[in-house]
């Protein structure tokens, strides 16, 4: 299992205050056993895609796995002069209890559902937002963002060249690790090779070119170094007039009489489409027709999609800062909300109203099914339901518009899946973590099971997220109850 050391690092403070000063109310007012029940989900999918991948799983395992509170930590609550010593004791003999719910990583998720579900001492619960929403908003974005220019591409290999725009280290390294996950072959990121097996790629910056008194000796001595591997840089001057002749040139003296081959150039800055195009001439008259093609320079899914629009022959896409930021759509709004409480052995469901009717929350304990046709495997709809209820299969099954709910479909001759699976019994990890390369293999495979239309770039079709009637109902009566104090 691929692993990290996410864990080791202590990041327990690493929290909104007011989970620390609702931990010290919930202890003070006797609350600290009484269990809740918390979903984080998302309303809004980034770019106005047809789907969003999870990601970020296994970082939020390992930070739970370690979350505890050292004597630094207690001296600095201490030193606020707000939180009791009770609850600080609390804090110092603090071991996580909860169970948890996900989906796995690579999952292709939708608005409203569950990504990840928490029950537990309402302490616990409620203080480990900050961190599970931070890791698996993250990781999720980057990894929806880099599937949509993995699509563009079209079978053409992407690699993430983003680490030097990062927000962060850390936004660097997960990213790296969540574009990954997203369809990404390789990473400029030496740490997220090291750390997660990420192949990781690159050739030669323009210094090494200028370092040298010619154009042709740099490439030389780089051609003696890697023969085996040889990815020129050839843009520091002019791609057609010195870049690529200077490449022919020092593939034909350094690396044909070793019998090796010139494995690539790069293209960094011009116009791409037409400097590839004419770099592949060149390349192939001069019998280096085997020679790939790469480009980068502020790339994304659009400028992507217009190189292959205009058949530019371009076999691979480095692509940095609008990947690694998301840059046309930053911000995954996922939200941590609270959905039921136990009291006295019953589980009482709580509901967030608003005005805003996107923002009416689901309330209950509850399950997400994904119904699939049994003719094309494809995936037809997802419901959630209460988790005391199951789908028969066998029988047709209605799906609605929640919203409209006189939007209604029937469903025949379907298979389903639950999509939650558990991870922490009680504080203990029951999930066995896939590795990177399955994780990749799984996000690849799920997004098989969707439909073209979900896929496209401009207006994709709306996939289905129906209520349970009985969820409905309760979400109903719960909305007209509170109406009306």
């Amino acid at each position: 299992m691929d692993r990290d050391d996410f864990g080791l690092r202590h990041l327990s403070m690493l929290s909104d205050f007011y989970e620390l000063t609702m931990a010290n109310g919930y202890f003070e007012n006797g609350m600290d056993e009484q269990t809740a029940y918390f979903d984080m989900f998302f309303r809004k999918i980034p770019d106005n895609g047809g789907f969003v991948i999870a990601a970020g799983l296994q970082q939020l395992v390992e930070y739970l796995q370690n979350l505890r509170f050292n004597e630094d930590d207690i001296d600095f609550l201490r030193s606020k002069a707000i939180f009791s010593e009770s609850f600080l004791d609390y804090l110092r003999n603090f071991e996580f209890k909860c169970d948890v719910w996900a989906v796995p990583e690579g999952t292709p998720v939708f608005p409203h559902e569950p990504l990840v579900s928490v029950r537990g001492p309402v302490i616990q619960a409620q203080f480990i937002e900050t961190m599970l929403l931070l890791i698996i908003n993250h990781q999720s974005l980057i990894a929806t963002k880099t599937n949509r220019i993995v699509r563009a591409a079209s079978g053409r290999a992407v690699i993430e060249f983003g680490s030097r725009r990062a927000h962060g280290s850390d936004a660097s390294l997960y990213g790296a690790r969540a574009a990954f996950i997203g369809g990404a072959v390789a990473t400029s990121c030496t740490l997220a090779d090291q750390k997660f097996g990420i192949p990781s790629a690159g050739t030669m910056a323009h210094s090494w070119v200028q370092l040298f008194d010619s154009e042709l000796e740099a490439f030389k001595a780089y051609a003696r170094i890697y023969p085996k591997s040889c990815v020129l840089l050839v843009d520091t001057y002019n791609v057609m007039k010195s870049g690529i002749p200077n490449a022919i040139k020092a593939a034909r003296e350094e690396l044909l009489p070793k019998g090796c081959r010139l494995k690539g150039v790069r293209i960094d800055s011009g116009d791409l489409s037409y400097l590839s195009k004419q770099a592949r001439k060149a390349l192939d008259e001069a019998g280096f027709a085997d020679c790939k093609i790469m480009v980068s320079s502020s790339l994304d899914e659009d400028i992507i999609r217009e190189l292959i629009l205009q058949d530019s022959p371009i076999d691979s896409f480095g692509v940095g800062e609008r990947l690694i930021t998301a840059k046309s759509d930053p911000v995954f709004g996922g939200v941590y909300k609270l959905c039921a409480v136990e009291k006295d052995n019953h589980l009482l469901p709580r509901i967030k109203v608003s005005n805003n009717i996107e923002k009416i929350t689901n309330p209950g304990f509850k399950k997400v099914y994904r119904l699939y046709s049994n003719e094309s495997n494809k995936a037809l709809a997802d419901v959630i339901t209460l988790f005391d209820e199951t789908i028969d299969s066998s029988e047709p099954y209605e799906i609605f518009d929640p919203l409209f709910p006189w939007k209604k479909s029937i469903l025949e001759n379907f298979h389903t899946k639950e999509l939650l699976v558990q991870i922490f019994d009680k504080g203990k990890l029951v999930y066995s973590l896939p590795s990177m390369d399955q994780i990749r293999e799984y996000a690849a495979s799920m997004a098989e099971t969707l439909w073209p239309e979900l896929k496209r770039f401009e207006n994709p079709h709306q996939y289905y997220v129906s209520l349970s009637r009985k969820l409905w109902e309760l979400k109903d009566g719960l909305i007209q109850e509170h109406s009306q104090k």
